[in-house]
């Protein structure tokens, strides 16, 4: 989910893993050259999904990486099988009313410049969140603890399923 900690916490688990971290939103960005916000202008969600998901395609045939999503790549079917058939899927989970408080000053966020984002993110979560845990290997409750405990669990969480 948009505000769950993705980057943050995937950042810190990948050095704790010493894999490569790779952002899927950034890489977006870094290819086209504009900010999400601007790709959602010109060419609407639609045409940043199919932007995201081409992205996503490549980086998953990757290995030896971590990799943070954005937040809507489940709603695709074939992004959910190529996430569950390449890697080991973490789910960070945090409450709608959290999420809406990491995220309300931040204008990166197209989905969220609307008259009543709390409610944006409500109807968000109703729908991403089922999807996130058919897909998930981990899932990972949030609430107030610090992105380095939580990748310090999520690491040994990790290295318990993996055998690493």
């Amino acid at each position: 989910m948009m505000g769950a900690g993705k980057t943050t916490i995937g950042r810190q688990l990948a050095r704790r893993l010493k894999k490569r971290f790779v952002d899927c939103d950034h890489e977006v960005e870094a290819r086209t050259g504009v900010r999400i916000p601007l790709i959602f202008e010109i060419e609407g969600e639609p045409g940043f999904r199919r932007r995201e998901s081409q992205v996503l395609r490549e980086l998953t045939d990757e290995t030896g990486l971590v990799l943070a999503t954005g937040g809507g790549v489940v709603l695709d079917p074939e992004n959910r099988r190529r996430l569950s058939e390449t890697g080991l899927v973490v789910y960070l989970c945090a409450p709608p009313e959290e999420l809406y408080a990491r995220t309300q000053h931040d204008r990166n966020r197209p989905l969220l410049q609307v008259a009543d984002p709390p409610g944006k993110i409500r109807e968000l979560y109703a729908l991403r969140d089922p999807l996130y845990r058919e897909v998930a290997d981990i899932v990972f409750e949030g609430g107030r603890r610090s992105p380095l405990a939580v990748a310090r669990q999520l690491e040994l969480e990790i290295r318990k399923k993996c055998d690493l």
